[in-house]
């Protein structure tokens, strides 16, 4: 009872306790009525309308002090006239027609905000964490990068880390709308939010429980809950114009008539406006379509934008190529076997969250190569890392800050390996081991996506890369592409796409920390990775949950459906609501009927809002 009664609890149960109390006024005063009891009926039918009026009013109220003039005050208006003319009965039915509503919009967002709302109900706030050779809960705030914690069958992840078992099944519905449980391998990656479904494994934690993948995806959502489409703003601007011409309407029918009650039935009709439940309703509801299959729209506005896009920017490093860099080969140096080199590298490469330590984890796992955990690591961000495994010294990372770890006059042999092939320098207790040579392949969707852009209306795709540009051009040569830029910096990224914008509507789509300027400028920006740290998360407008490139033309096809649906709803209820006016303005339609018919339209566009949740 007690948590009942705060002030967040009643705000949230207001439309519930409303509804009813309207509901009851209206069918006890029906019943007193039916008993020949006309004078006890008005008396309730006065009490469920005046209760509504008194929140109306309030509402209205704070709509403009805040700036906003909303249907509210259309609502609030007919009811004050009704009871004022001693239709008591009139105005009941409006106070229960417009609480129902204002409950079946509630509800009806709800519905709407279902899958992203799920996601926030997930937090882990415990993890199991092994001191020594033993366990203890702790709260995941605690955690940092370097510790090692047991997750068991059924938990949440609670952070970003490196899977230590052989094998784990996990669900990753949460994260990117897939049904099925995935497989991950050793030495992978496991993001924090998703649910083990198979046997308890340990995992080597990877980053903060503020920087994981998870904490930036529940950041991300509560922005896109908290934001409103500029179609629901235009529909707050043009509600004064509707209740401009409400006004007139029903003063004319008053003036031409000499019946009050035509007036008040002009009023009635007019509430509540479709505009403003239809148009919410579709877009939220488009919003948690997206969210189901991976991806996340950050603001409603976003999701008009996304509409209309008619240019798309793409980087290529983790865009059109995978940015999963493979290993191609191992040049090991004299002395040294090549599967020793990636073994030890791989050992250490555990510890680091860089993007090619899971590409020399992966590939030693795939050799059937038996990894260990490394101790006294310490890393250098950008340039490498440096601990013992097995009791040997190992270092790795770029040639050069690997030599300046090693004994003078050590060296590696390039023979044979192409200029601007990444390579990662490996040394072990002072002396040169060997080169691991990667490879940075085309997104195996990247061809399929760019057709379907262009079979969803984008009439331009433009590749920009910071590479030289004979390099993007031999990345995208299997690819349709309208234009290739290289040599890019972050400013040259920002020209692009202030060029290509008086061309259209631009998504620029990227996911290093470099793509972030672009993203802001962009129409619509759109980050590939949702971690709370990558800067590009943060700058852009849409967040790619899943690793699906596919899924962003599936997004717009999604977003132009919303729009549709919520333009078709608008425009319908608004044609509906109009002609239902000038009928009661002619006396064609009484306080009553009115009421009666307004709602059933309202309920008409909300359940038509509602069909952007499929399909």
């Amino acid at each position: 009872m007690r948590d009942f009664l705060q002030p967040t609890r009643l705000r949230e149960s207001l439309p519930v306790l409303l509804a009813a109390l309207a509901f009851l006024c209206l069918a006890g005063g029906g019943v007193l009525y039916l008993a020949a009891r006309p004078e006890q009926a008005a008396l309730i039918w006065l009490v469920g309308a005046g209760s509504v009026f008194v929140v109306l009013v309030a509402d209205t109220l704070r709509a403009l002090l805040n700036g906003r003039t909303g249907v509210d005050a259309i609502a609030a208006l007919s009811i004050g006239v009704g009871l004022a003319l001693g239709e008591n009965l009139a105005a009941a039915i409006v106070a229960v027609m417009y609480a129902g509503g204002q409950l079946l919009e509630s509800f009806a967002e709800g519905r709407a905000r279902r899958d992203m709302t799920a996601l926030l109900g997930r937090v882990s706030r415990t993890a199991m964490r092994y001191q020594g050779e033993t366990l203890e809960s702790v709260p995941i705030e605690a955690l940092k990068p370097q510790d090692r914690i047991l997750v068991r069958k059924g938990e949440v992840v609670p952070v970003d880390g490196r899977l230590l078992a052989a094998t784990a099944v996990l669900d990753l519905s949460a994260l990117t709308g897939e049904s099925l449980p995935v497989p991950i391998q050793m030495g992978h990656e496991v993001p924090s939010g998703c649910t083990v479904l198979g046997d308890a494994f340990d995992l080597l934690v990877l980053r903060e429980s503020k920087e994981s993948t998870y904490a930036g995806i529940v950041r991300l959502v509560e922005q896109a809950q908290a934001s409103r489409a500029p179609m629901a703003r235009l529909a707050d601007r043009y509600a004064l114009y509707f209740l401009g011409i409400t006004l007139l309407l029903a003063g004319s029918a008053w003036w031409w008539s000499g019946e009050a009650t035509r007036a008040l039935a002009v009023l009635v009709v007019a509430t509540p406006c479709p505009l403003i439940l239809a148009v919410p309703v579709a877009v939220i509801a488009g919003m948690s379509r997206a969210a189901s299959h991976g991806v996340l729209v950050k603001t409603a506005g976003a999701l008009e934008a996304l509409a209309a896009v008619t240019t798309v920017v793409v980087d290529k490093t983790g865009t059109v190529t995978s940015a999963r860099p493979e290993v191609a080969d191992v040049r090991a140096e004299e002395g040294f076997a090549a599967d020793e080199v990636l073994r030890l590298a791989a050992s250490l490469d555990q510890a680091s969250g860089h993007v090619a330590a899971e590409a020399l984890v992966r590939a030693a796992a795939s050799r059937g190569l038996a990894l260990t955990l490394p101790l006294d690591v310490v890393e250098d961000a950008g340039r490498g890392l440096a601990g013992r495994v097995d009791g040997r010294r190992v270092v790795l990372g770029g040639s050069g800050y690997v030599l300046s770890q090693l004994n003078p006059g050590t060296g590696f042999s390039r023979a044979g390996v192409a200029s601007g092939t990444a390579v990662v320098a490996v040394g072990v207790e002072g002396r040169a081991a060997g080169l691991i040579l990667l490879s940075d392949p085309l997104r195996p969707d990247a061809q399929t996506t760019i057709q379907a852009f262009r079979e969803g209306g984008v009439r331009r795709i433009v590749m920009a890369s910071g590479d030289r540009t004979d390099v993007a051009e031999q990345a995208s040569a299997t690819l349709a592409l309208d234009a290739v830029a290289g040599d890019l910096t972050p400013e040259g990224k920002v020209e692009l796409i202030r060029r290509e914008a008086d061309q259209g509507v631009v998504m620029m789509v990227g996911d290093g920390v470099n793509d972030a300027p672009a993203l802001a400028l962009a129409d619509v920006g759109v980050a590939i990775g949702a971690r709370g740290s990558a800067a590009s998360s943060e700058a852009a407008d849409v967040v790619l949950l899943a690793d699906d490139l596919s899924r962003l033309p599936l997004a717009c096809r999604i977003a132009r459906r919303s729009r549709n649906i919520a333009r078709q709803s608008a425009v319908a209820g608004l044609v509906l609501s109009g002609g239902a006016m000038v009928m009661a303005a002619f006396g064609y339609l009484t306080p009553v009927q009115g009421a009666l018919l307004q709602e059933v339209i309202d309920v008409a566009v909300i359940l038509n809002a509602l069909r952007a949740l499929r399909g």
